[in-house]
């Protein structure tokens, strides 16, 4: 913080319009501790002081809050799924199925690839409705 403004935050009288010291005694001390230390530059990346989620979370199973969708189809890669996906405003082709190998997931898209010609989609998850496997999922549920 630059030394301007942590005299205003402290109260200091050799700051014109300081507070003479009435802002730091009616704060609680949690939140003058927090604005007293040193600050990074604006758009630093700031070191988390939390364990790592891989620290907490053991192998092959998803983090106790987090049960995303991408997720729990990154823990079945490689099984047969089939995929309904909805087009709004498509006169073509407003539902489409895909079938495929589950290759790859991520936040906003799935990887398929069709086991008789090789070919990939790449599918947007804004238009997923819903996925079906013909055999038993890989999930830990987490409630």
């Amino acid at each position: 913080m630059p030394a301007q403004y942590a005299n205003m935050m402290h109260g200091s009288p050799s700051m014109p319009g300081s507070m003479s010291g009435s802002m730091s005694g009616s704060m609680p001390s949690s939140m003058q501790a927090s604005m007293s230390g040193p600050y990074a530059p604006s758009g630093s990346v700031l070191p988390s002081t939390s364990p790592a989620m891989s620290d907490i979370t053991p192998p092959g199973q998803l983090p106790m809050e987090v049960s995303y969708i991408e997720n729990i189809l990154r823990l079945n890669l490689g099984k047969e799924a089939t995929i309904y996906m909805t087009y709004e405003n498509n006169t073509e082709w407003n539902a489409k199925v895909f079938t495929g190998v589950l290759e790859a997931a991520g936040r906003d898209h799935i990887v398929i690839s069709d086991r008789d010609t090789g070919k990939r989609y790449l599918l947007l998850m804004v238009n997923l409705d819903y996925i079906t496997f013909d055999e038993e999922l890989n999930y830990i549920p987490t409630y």
